[in-house]
């Protein structure tokens, strides 16, 4: 396969074989894109950890950095902001800001808001059952209706706003205005925060505004919440789907959820690692000549590690091809490493737990409601998933 794209592949569930091959042979391997762009592509478990984990000295994520190796299309596109394309010292003081209210204290104001929009999901499923979408009803309205309780979306936009958050890892979706979606986003969220200044509510936006005040911009909080609603949206949506495929494939870890609560985190974190629905890391630039994996980067050069390879790598769990709670491990990537470790983790984790044995206990009997062949998994995403997935219930 000489498909630069290839990484963003998958085989179902399952990253192409290509990825497996080169972990094997050619850990660290060249990717050469249209107009003459490169990247080295990092493949093993350890190699990438090892990138993702490096120090700030020795990759930059500055968006200027992807923008100018894009070219034309993306020179003049607005930085995104966010923590994911910010080098320190900037990364470092936004992370700062950020991290208070990612705490377990503060999310736990939001648990029981979870099971509140859990519940609704399933209530609108039953509804308008016994066949339905579960993507519509359930996988992508439940981490946007809870990232609207985070930032405090007001209820009339919230139509909108999941709108948005869905626009956003369509890779060839939007070719004719790349960066159409960005803007859009920062558009509307830059006028949430204007309101934030002046009316501060209780969501997140509002804390920061109190908090800090003319200490971090309206550019810097409308970043933010950006990057929450691109890193925590479609991501966790994905997870909801994919997993539930797992699930109905896998009627006895089902059964184990439905059953209690003693086996739901070793499931999720399982869940979470053979899916790894985040491909690709953010694109990292060598601020010098560095060797990885025995391989010579030099400076300059973009490096784009795969995790969805490297969560499949026998070095992290013995069966990575195999969903097993036994090998459960905190230690998987999917949420990155690292300084760069997605900031909203927890809250993701926690959407999963209450949703899961959630869903299996309204629907017991829960079922794909046409044939696996029909069912159609996304292609060259950043972020793995389905648009639609039919499920039914009952006789």
């Amino acid at each position: 396969m000489t498909d630069a794209f290839m990484p963003l592949l998958r085989d179902g569930l399952d990253p192409v074989p290509e990825l497996a091959l080169r972990r094997a042979n050619a850990p660290v391997s060249k990717l050469e894109f249209p107009f003459g762009i490169s990247a080295w592509l990092i493949t093993g478990y350890d190699d990438v950890k090892s990138v993702l984990a490096a120090a700030p000295d020795k990759y930059s994520n500055d968006f200027s950095r992807l923008a100018a190796v894009a070219g034309e299309q993306t020179a003049t596109a607005p930085d995104p902001g966010g923590l994911g394309f910010a080098d320190p010292p900037h990364h470092t003081r936004l992370r700062k800001l950020l991290t208070p209210e990612f705490t377990m204290r503060r999310l736990a104001r939001l648990k029981p808001l979870i099971a509140d929009i859990v519940e609704q999901r399933l209530d609108a499923m039953e509804q308008a059952g016994p066949t339905v979408d579960l993507v519509e009803l359930f996988a992508m309205p439940i981490p946007s209706l809870v990232i609207c309780e985070l930032l405090g979306v007001p209820y009339e936009d919230r139509d909108d706003f999941q709108r948005l958050s869905e626009s956003r890892f369509d890779l060839f979706g939007n070719l004719g205005d790349p960066m159409g979606a960005i803007t859009e986003s920062l558009k509307y969220l830059t006028g949430l925060v204007e309101k934030e200044r002046v009316n501060p509510g209780e969501g997140m936006l509002g804390m920061l505004v109190r908090d800090h005040g003319d200490d971090i911009t309206d550019a810097e909080l409308a970043g933010l919440a950006d990057g929450l609603l691109t890193g925590g949206h479609e991501t966790t949506a994905s997870m909801l789907a994919l997993g539930t495929i797992v699930l109905l494939q896998r009627p006895d870890l089902a059964d184990r959820l439905r059953e209690g609560d003693e086996d739901t985190d070793a499931i999720v974190e399982e869940l979470l690692r053979y899916l790894t629905v985040v491909q690709v890391a953010f694109p990292r630039f060598a601020r010098e000549d560095i060797v990885i994996g025995g391989q010579q980067i030099a400076a300059g050069d973009m490096v784009l590690c795969s995790l969805s390879s490297a969560d499949r790598d026998d070095r992290l769990v013995p069966t990575p091809d195999t969903v097993d709670p036994a090998n459960a491990s905190t230690a998987h990537l999917a949420f990155g490493f690292g300084f760069h470790r997605c900031v909203g983790a927890e809250l993701a984790k926690m959407e999963l737990r209450a949703a899961f044995p959630a869903l299996v206990r309204r629907f017991p009997d829960l079922r794909v409601a046409v044939d696996w062949t029909e069912v159609t998994f996304r292609e060259y995403s950043i972020v793995h998933g389905v648009d639609t997935l039919p499920v039914t219930w009952g006789s």
